[in-house]
């Protein structure tokens, strides 16, 4: 399954990369948002597991920037190239966010610029900061390190417009048991 985002998403994504970031581009697709991102950064893993719609990016993109890597493998089997300093996850029917993260902070990533958590607008997914347990977190919004997103209720006195602007980054939602 491909489905490309918009030019719009895309720019989303490229204004939240640095000309010094080793990117991993899980599940690039054709190569369309790969080789932009090639452009204003130092380099560029492209890891798609459907080798014809790789070739197509091949087709169109003839010749590929020299810092784009194209691999086709599963981003779930295959170890990811250290260095890495961004991972980019433009999936938002993505099931695997939280093995997906775990295998960028292994590989050295700080970053995860997806739409697969909130399935809306593009975020940047600061990797190491500290989550909490989603029991022990106040009402609000949450953003699992599964994937998953949601609101915690809580006592309507506890309310402020405050907590519509932010959430709580958790590790243990109710999903994830």
């Amino acid at each position: 399954m491909f489905a490309p985002c918009d030019q719009p998403t895309y720019q989303a994504v490229l204004e939240l990369l640095r000309p010094d970031d080793v990117v991993l581009d899980i599940g690039a697709g054709d190569l369309r948002l790969s080789v932009q991102m090639a452009r204003i950064t130092r380099k560029v893993y492209a890891l798609e597991v459907n080798a014809s719609i790789l070739e197509t990016g091949f087709r169109a993109y003839e010749p590929l920037p020299g810092n784009l890597h194209p691999i086709c493998a599963d981003a779930l089997i295959l170890e990811f190239p250290a260095g890495i300093t961004a991972g980019v996850l433009m999936m938002r029917h993505c099931t695997h966010f939280r093995s997906y993260a775990g295998k960028l902070r292994a590989a050295g990533a700080r970053r995860l610029i997806t739409n697969a958590r909130w399935r809306m607008s593009v975020e940047s997914v600061d990797l190491s900061v500290k989550r909490t347990s989603f029991h022990t977190a106040g009402t609000g919004w949450y953003a699992c390190l599964c994937g998953a997103t949601g609101f915690k209720e809580g006592p309507a006195e506890q309310w402020s417009m405050e907590m519509d602007r932010v959430h709580h980054e958790v590790s243990d939602c109710p999903r994830c048991m």
